[in-house]
């Protein structure tokens, strides 16, 4: 018996993700009261502007962290590639339940069918730079916005395609509306594309204790090895960073090695370093293979600057 109060974004996808934490809570405690903290954040207010412009990583995750840090909540749910790579010591990831699909995809069009000089959409350097290595003869634009306007923007046909995450369309339902799904080898997923983190206060036991029981430790050690990468190259969502850890062999059971691959690119696509490590260590497979990206080129690249070469030359 209790209660459990989660701190979340108020858009559809946020409440669909919050719901399934829910779910798996009620589900391994069928006493528990789950009550949701919806918190609109800067993000959220700002959403015709380009992420750069309002603060870059972490503008859906800061207001979300204090409900909890001030008592307001017990526990933060958020979609884990939009947090920053590192948290206060206060925090700590409590749980990550089951991780879906972490690819990206197309509204719109295909991949093989978008026309020479095609217009895509995209508020993703990440995502932008990978199809422009892949097809140089696009042009982009900024989009920003819920899920809800992207998919309309990419259906009206004002756009040959909008890209998106096919984890939040499988989560609202909407799988029929993808044209293609993008192959990871063509484009590398975000850190933590497609896991949902749940963070909670590192002094609270009780709720600690209660987040354990829906954590899923092959999807919470891929997106600790994610992370890692990504708070090793000193990067942001303005900076082309990709970072994707799955299970080296057939079997994803704990302590099992992990593969992990990273990229670092400029923001026109045409210096792409990518490289894949594998480790049984999640954070030190993903601060090694970040270090071996920005030796074999990254730190080189604008907007790692000097705490990339720092970390490229070994610092711990």
């Amino acid at each position: 018996m209790g209660t459990i109060r989660l701190a979340t974004r108020g858009s559809p996808l946020a409440l669909r993700q919050t719901e399934m934490v829910s779910e798996l809570l009620r589900r391994a405690d069928p006493g528990l009261a789950v009550e949701p903290v919806v918190v609109r954040t800067k993000g959220d207010q700002q959403a015709s502007l380009p992420l750069d412009q309002i603060g870059g990583q972490g503008v859906f995750v800061t207001e979300v962290e204090t409900a909890v840090t001030d008592g307001r909540a017990d526990a933060a749910v958020h979609s884990a590639k939009d947090m920053p790579s590192t948290m206060g010591d206060h925090l700590v990831l409590g749980a990550v339940p089951p991780r879906a699909d972490p690819r990206d995809g197309l509204v719109g069009c295909t991949l093989a069918g978008l026309p020479a000089g095609g217009l895509v959409a995209t508020g993703s350097a990440r995502r932008r730079a990978q199809l422009a290595y892949l097809r140089p003869d696009l042009v982009f634009t900024q989009l920003r916005g819920n899920m809800a306007r992207r998919v309309a923007v990419g259906e009206e046909g004002g756009v040959s395609a909008v890209v998106v995450a096919v984890a939040a369309m499988e989560r609202l339902g909407w799988l029929d509306r993808l044209s293609d799904v993008l192959d990871p080898m063509d484009v590398l997923p975000q850190a933590g594309q497609g896991a949902i983190a749940v963070q909670c206060r590192a002094d609270d036991e009780d709720t600690r204790r209660r987040l354990r029981t829906v954590d899923h430790e092959a999807s919470h050690r891929a997106l600790v090895a994610e992370r890692a990468v990504l708070a090793a190259l000193g990067g942001s969502c303005t900076v082309p960073v990709g970072a994707f850890a799955e299970a080296a062999g057939a079997d994803a059971v704990a302590g099992a090695a992990l593969r992990v691959s990273g990229l670092v690119a400029s923001g026109d696509g045409r210096t792409m370093i990518r490289m894949t490590q594998v480790g049984e260590d999640p954070v030190a497979v993903g601060t090694g293979l970040a270090r071996a990206l920005l030796a074999g080129g990254g730190s080189a690249i604008d907007g790692f600057g000097d705490e990339a070469a720092t970390v490229a030359g070994g610092a711990p």
